[in-house]
């Protein structure tokens, strides 16, 4: 969300934040449709594939399993994992609610990319919607297997945007829990 935070080593944080996200993984029913998806409709690279077999004590047994990585320009990587047979896939599919609900993960983009990737899914007919939320702009897909995935891009402004933010963030949540639910955002594109 933030391209840099100040530390507060007064606050007992690690002394050195971690350096970014090396992947996240998510576990697919088929590697092709998802391969085609992200490489050949979005443009994010096949970087990796790991086909592995190994002791799990989730199945209490050997599993098969094919993990894939497709690159971001940082040097992490979105992963998928598909497994050999049905009932593996079955005991650690997510299992999402009607609409994926709002779990997803968000990639931050440049202007470029994210003009490029909107048209990518509008020549493709992949549904998508596009929300302004005053601190970036988000562009929202859903994968064959019903991963919500964001891609987003900040604004001109987003270095005072989150100087605002983080100078009142424990306030900001410590009014939202004590029960008063107004929002903060005056920036949200309508």
């Amino acid at each position: 969300m933030h391209d840099e935070f100040r530390l507060r080593p007064d606050a007992g944080q690690l002394k050195e934040l971690p350096l970014r996200l090396h992947h996240h993984a998510f576990v697919v029913k088929d590697q092709e449709a998802n391969r085609h998806f992200f490489e050949d409709i979005l443009g994010l690279p096949l970087v990796a594939t790991w086909c592995e077999r190994t002791f799990h004590p989730d199945f209490g047994r050997e599993v098969d399993y094919c993990h894939t990585f497709f690159g971001l320009a940082d040097g992490g990587a979105l992963a998928f994992f598909q497994f050999a047979d049905e009932d593996a896939y079955q005991k650690v599919r997510a299992i999402l609610p009607p609409g994926g609900g709002w779990w997803h993960v968000a990639l931050k983009t440049s202007a470029a990319s994210f003009d490029e990737l909107l048209a990518r899914v509008k020549r493709h007919n992949i549904a998508h919607r596009v929300t302004d939320h005053g601190y970036c702009k988000s562009l929202y897909l859903t994968t064959p297997d019903g991963l919500k995935i964001e891609f987003t891009v900040d604004p001109p402004d987003i270095g005072e945007i989150n100087a605002k933010r983080q100078s009142d963030a424990h306030g900001e949540l410590a009014r939202w829990l004590e029960g008063d639910h107004r929002p903060n955002n005056e920036d949200r594109g309508h």
